[in-house]
Parts: C-alpha cells; structure tokens; sequence
C-alpha cells in the first residue's frame, strides 16, 4: 500500500514538473491521473489497490459515526425516564480478529460507543468481555458488534 501511495505521489510531481506548473491545482490533477493510471494497472500489483482500503476506512469512521449517535440517543432516552429502566450485564464476545491492533481497535471502538464498555480481554485474545448498560439477549448483542464494527476492521485490514 505504501508502495502505491508513494508510486502516485511520484506521478503527480512528475506531471507538474511536465506541465511546469508548481500550483496545487497540478499536483491533484497529477494524483487523479496517477490514481487512474494505479487503478488501471491494480491487477500487476501483489496488494490490492490502496483506495480500496482507504474506502474501508472511510466506511469504518462513518459506521462508528452513525453507531455513536443512535447509542448516544438510546443512553439518553434511558437516562431520561424517572425508573430508568437498565438491564446491565457482562458478557463474552468471542472475536475473530488476530492481530494486536485489530483487537484494540475493536475495544476501542466498543468502549467509545456509550452504553458499552469492554472490561477485559481474555490471555489468547479471542475474547472480549464487554459490560453493557441495557442488555437484552446475548445472540443479539453479539450479533450485533460482529456485523458492524468487526466486520468493517476485517475489510479494513484483509486483502
């Protein structure tokens, strides 16, 4: 991936040192003829083409947008009502993410997420056990995490 960025930078100067032109307008026109031009040639690579990844994680940060709102406004509306109605609990997520940086994103983003919290990890890392503030089935809630946050760090970080 790196290679790529590097390969498309390089073609964005070389275009404006042809076009003997040094405004940023030049440089984006030669990045977007670059990113063309890798895009063309994606098949010759051993990666995949590099925008795909940055569209995971642009697709990443706009789920965790989305899932902090509507948790934030299901927090609120439990916290508004006079009973508060609350249901805690802790439970186990088994996880299929392997590396170190997968996992602590994923804790990250599970305890960043309010309501939710991840209170430890198990020694293997193939656990995750998280603290919920309204708990109603554990299918469910894992159902849940797994289709959304763990699903879009593996297409993040899977070829």
């Amino acid at each position: 991936m790196a290679f790529q960025i590097l390969l498309n930078v390089l073609i964005a100067l070389t275009w404006m040192f042809l076009s003997v032109s040094f405004k940023p307008t030049t440089f984006i026109v030669g990045y977007l003829l670059g990113l063309l031009m890798l895009f063309m040639l994606r098949k010759s690579f051993s990666s995949r083409f590099y925008m795909d990844r940055v569209w995971a994680v642009i697709k990443l940060a706009s789920l965790f947008l989305k899932e902090l709102l509507l948790s934030n406004f299901s927090v609120l509306k439990l916290i508004v009502q006079p009973t508060m109605p609350i249901r805690p609990a802790i439970f186990a997520m088994p996880t299929v993410l392997e590396q170190d940086w997968e996992i602590t994103l994923l804790s990250s983003l599970i305890t960043l997420t309010p309501g939710t919290v991840v209170i430890d990890i198990s020694d293997d890392n193939k656990t995750l056990f998280i603290h919920s503030i309204d708990f109603e089935d554990i299918d469910e809630a894992v159902d849940s995490i797994r289709n959304t946050f763990e699903k879009a760090i593996l297409e993040v970080s899977r070829s």
